[in-house]
């Protein structure tokens, strides 16, 4: 198992613990382990993106969708029962799933809709008002802060 020690990063940073344990965990993941169902991830604007995630055979009654925190959680079950019909070959896999996301700060869930098999979620940053940029004066000796009082 290899670990990251990112120390010299957080010497000049404060809150990026929990990039270190992001980055020890996917390296503890094999890379084969959670390959179903396939999805992707686009940045579709400059504060948007798009989970795309291809669940043929789902209803929208089979998926949920959770966003929790900062997680995003995906799964589905297939309603449909196997013993309705004998297969002689599927290739079709309708197992069960579930499918986490883990999202950065101020990203918000705004939609999702399922078209053709494909399961959309869309996704906003968000940056708070208090979280933007802002100009703060300086004060001077020639221009003190004047106090009003209460009357």
């Amino acid at each position: 198992m290899q670990t990251f020690d990112l120390t010299p990063l957080f010497r000049h940073s404060v809150g990026f613990d929990r990039m270190q344990r992001l980055l020890n965990a996917s390296a503890r993941m094999e890379t084969s382990a959670n390959t179903y169902p396939p999805y992707n991830i686009v940045q579709s604007g400059e504060d948007t993106y798009r989970i795309t995630v291809a669940v043929a055979g789902f209803s929208e009654q089979d998926l949920d969708i959770t966003a929790k925190e900062n997680t995003l959680i995906i799964s589905g079950k297939n309603s449909e029962n196997a013993d309705e019909k004998p297969f002689l070959h599927r290739g079709i896999a309708g197992r069960a799933f579930e499918r986490r996301f883990d999202l950065a700060d101020h990203i918000k869930v705004v939609g999702a809709s399922l078209v053709n098999g494909l399961l959309n979620i869309e996704l906003e940053r968000e940056i708070p008002e208090e979280m933007k940029p802002r100009k703060i004066s300086i004060e001077t000796q020639e221009s003190p802060r004047v106090e009003k009082k209460a009357a």
